[in-house]
């Protein structure tokens, strides 16, 4: 296709941890279909590490972070931004309290990795999140509208630690246990697994496991906001 630049402005509320959201920009950048760079899309980042804890929040141990997270992306699109798109699973918990009234179209992580997850395995997946997204049914009742299936994880706990060594910068262990997570799942069912929270795409990097079977969340997001930046777009893998 012949790029333009878009014309439309995407606004992305990060900060939920650091090290997504720029992994979110590098995608941006390295699969836009720009040869230099006055052909990529203008990105507003608000990145915000201080709104409270997501999972803390749905269990019940945090503060509240809906008003924060409405705030940041409200004044996204008061700078400007046509699109607006945060790469954190676990905020879509809060984000759907509000999302229909925003004033500027948001692209949602969750539609859009089931989406992804249904176009690589239709016969389902493994869902890796954390412990909040889990326990809050998120990811199943969207997949539960597309009519997908996701597969639970018993070792959840070992989940959730391999989503907080990344926030600690630690990926190479983070990577080493989401191995031995996986490989564990694959001996039980030989399905691709979704790295639904958006940490997780960093661990499955470091692991050393085979890209093919991965659905990046983070990947699934960028993919959405680069088509809706580039009217008849798509990534070529």
């Amino acid at each position: 296709m012949s790029t333009i630049a878009p014309q439309k402005i995407l606004g992305v509320l990060g900060g939920m941890g650091p090290a997504a959201s720029a992994e979110f920009l590098r995608l941006l950048a390295c699969r836009a279909p720009a040869e230099k760079d006055q052909e990529h899309p203008r990105v507003y980042l608000l990145s915000d590490p201080g709104i409270p804890d997501r999972t803390a929040a749905v269990e019940g141990s945090g503060n509240d972070p809906t008003g924060r997270i409405r705030e940041g992306l409200e004044n996204l699109a008061r700078w400007g931004a046509d699109i607006l798109a945060c790469p954190c699973n676990t905020a879509h918990v809060f984000i759907d309290r509000f999302a229909a009234g925003l004033p500027v179209p948001f692209l949602h992580i969750v539609e859009e990795t089931v989406a992804a997850a249904g176009v690589k395995s239709p016969r389902g997946s493994w869902l890796l999140a954390t412990t909040g997204t889990i326990r809050s049914g998120l990811y199943a009742d969207y997949a539960r509208r597309a009519g997908y299936s996701f597969y639970a994880v018993k070792a959840q706990g070992q989940v959730q630690r391999c989503v907080e060594l990344v926030k600690a910068g630690a990926e190479k262990e983070a990577g080493e246990l989401l191995r031995v997570i996986v490989e564990d799942l694959w001996r039980t069912r030989d399905i691709p697994v979704v790295t639904a929270c958006t940490e997780l795409p960093l661990a499955y990097a470091a692991s050393g496991l085979p890209a093919e079977k991965n659905v990046s969340s983070l990947a699934a997001l960028a993919d959405a906001c680069l088509a809706t930046l580039y009217p008849g777009w798509r990534f070529a893998a």
